[in-house]
């Protein structure tokens, strides 16, 4: 049956950033589809996340950390394992944005937003890889961006991050299609999340946003949970190195 290559069943996954907005509701997702879920929190656990993914019938752990670090990425990885078994899912959806004009943009800045947006990935990607590789199987989601096709306003450091995230995506495919391993990203549109609170309380950049956008809102987590679930199950085993634009038709303008 179609539906059975949805279902995450006895799958354990890892979605960074999880403590709300977009990260939270996949976290969710993926756990009333079955999976049991390691959630993460950068200052703190996510406790919230922890009880609504246990409200959803699946175990949950959760976990915090600056995936900056490099040791923290590790960590990661190895907790999920040793308290849920396995790691058959990755979701690398930490992230910060830092608004400043490309001219004033500070190195501290820039380096920062590079740090959590872009080398994370690659630690994580592979250090989760590597189970993945040894167990035959795995599904990698990168959290990519309309900013990894477009250029931004006052967003440098974020808009060469996701621009990172997506070329990322496609090197880690070409070497673990054939080993099992999936590797893909997601790139929200307009969401409304803390990422994006700024340009929502500008009334006429949040007038020009919503006029481009064909269905005529602003995005919600809960709508990357079915992209979400897509690309972790086994309905999606043939697809690598794949951005999926969840945007509500915005690049079509």
């Amino acid at each position: 049956m179609i539906l059975d290559k949805f279902c995450l069943q006895g799958k354990c996954a890892l979605v960074t950033g999880s403590s709300r907005g977009l990260g939270a509701a996949i976290a969710v997702a993926l756990a009333e589809a079955g999976a049991s879920v390691a959630v993460h929190g950068s200052a703190a656990t996510p406790e919230a996340t922890q009880r609504r993914v246990e409200g959803a019938g699946s175990k949950a752990v959760a976990l915090a950390g600056d995936v900056g670090d490099a040791a923290v990425c590790a960590w990661l990885v190895e907790e999920t394992v040793r308290q849920l078994g396995s790691i058959d899912i990755l979701v690398n959806n930490a992230g910060a944005i830092r608004r400043a004009p490309a001219a004033d943009y500070s190195e501290e800045d820039w380096q920062a937003i590079l740090d959590v947006n872009l080398t994370s990935v690659f630690r994580l990607t592979q250090q989760a890889g590597r189970a993945m590789l040894r167990q035959g199987s795995g599904k990698i989601i990168n959290m990519a961006s309309l900013l990894s096709f477009q250029g931004g306003i006052l967003v440098p450091a974020y808009a060469a991050a996701k621009g990172g995230v997506s070329q990322l995506t496609k090197a880690f495919a070409n070497e673990w299609a054939a080993k099992g391993v999936n590797v893909n990203a997601i790139a929200p549109g307009y969401m409304e999340t803390d990422n994006t609170a700024a340009l929502r309380n500008d009334p006429e950049r949040a007038r020009q946003i919503l006029e481009r956008i064909p269905a005529g809102r602003w995005g919600q987590p809960e709508d990357l949970a079915g992209a979400a679930v897509f690309l972790a199950s086994s309905a999606s085993d043939y697809l690598h190195g794949h951005v999926l634009v969840v945007d509500g038709g915005w690049l079509n303008r």
